[in-house]
């Protein structure tokens, strides 16, 4: 009952507020549901709100409070100055963190923490079979730790496998995201031959995005049919 509860928590993949405190309180052993509330209440953080009121939190949500969280615990800043970085951020600066020597507010928001595999199955509800089942269909990493994009790839499984499309029936994405990668890494080589320097990371994911596009379209029309 635990299990379901939690999945029907997280099918929209947003998170509850004990499922925020099980992802940061490895880090931070002092956040509690009244630090949560309290942020919430000096306008730092605005978490989503069921119509019955409770708060759900989005991964942009996780991550603003880990900046917040870390300039508080490590840079020792008021809760006026975090707001002032903030205010930055959302208009779309990286501003540099008042006292710190050359960081900017970006250098936090990077680095995301790993899941254990214990953890991804609290955040989403899966059971430890259902996760070994995705993993043997190539569909997660084989590792006992996964980064966090894992939690909502795997509730979108958990969904497919109330619809009966379970992992093994999806096993020819794998291949067919690997024949994608080969095939992007195919153009970054030609388009760096011309050019005479690599292609970058952002490059591959924006030609990533381009083909997610088509064969969504392709897709869609294929079921129209």
């Amino acid at each position: 009952m635990a299990a379901q509860a939690a999945r029907a928590q997280s099918a929209s993949g947003l998170l509850s507020i004990g499922q925020v405190l099980e992802l940061l309180q490895h880090d931070f052993n002092d956040l509690s549901p009244s630090k949560l509330r309290f942020l919430e209440e000096q306008g730092l953080i605005t978490p989503e709100r069921t119509k019955s009121g409770y708060r759900k939190f989005s991964q942009a949500h996780i991550e603003r409070l880990r900046l917040i969280l870390t300039l508080q615990r490590e840079h020792y800043l008021p809760l006026k100055v975090i707001a002032e970085v903030l205010v930055d951020l959302d208009e779309g600066r990286d501003p540099v963190i008042p006292g710190a020597a050359r960081r900017n507010a970006s250098s936090i928001l990077a680095p995301r923490r790993l899941l254990s595999r214990d953890e991804l199955q609290r955040l989403t509800g899966a059971g430890a079979r259902f996760i070994g089942e995705a993993i043997a269909a190539g569909l997660l990493p084989a590792a006992e730790v996964f980064p966090h994009d894992c939690i909502a790839e795997v509730q979108a499984l958990m969904r497919l496998a109330d619809q009966g499309l379970t992992p093994r029936h999806l096993r020819a994405m794998r291949v067919a995201a690997e024949r994608d990668a080969e095939l992007i890494a195919q153009a970054l080589q030609a388009k760096g031959a011309r050019r005479g320097s690599p292609g970058t990371v952002e490059d591959s994911l924006v030609l990533a995005e381009l083909l997610e596009t088509v064969r969504s379209g392709l897709l869609k029309r294929r079921l129209g049919r």
